[in-house]
């Protein structure tokens, strides 16, 4: 199950850059990830300073 990003993202961008297949963009209001393009790594999950991402 692919990675989502919630209502607690600050738009820092630290997620995306650690995105190793680019899933993760600027959204409306924060970012979000494709989940048809996650690879469930995890990657993003560690870099996050709010927590904001979690398995979905």
């Amino acid at each position: 199950m692919a990675y989502v990003i919630s209502s607690d993202c600050v738009s820092c961008g630290a997620c995306s850059d650690s995105c190793p297949v680019g899933a993760i963009s600027q959204g409306d209001e924060h970012f979000v990830i494709d989940a048809g393009s996650c690879i469930d790594c995890g990657s993003c999950a560690g870099t996050c300073p709010t927590g904001a991402i979690s398995e979905g």
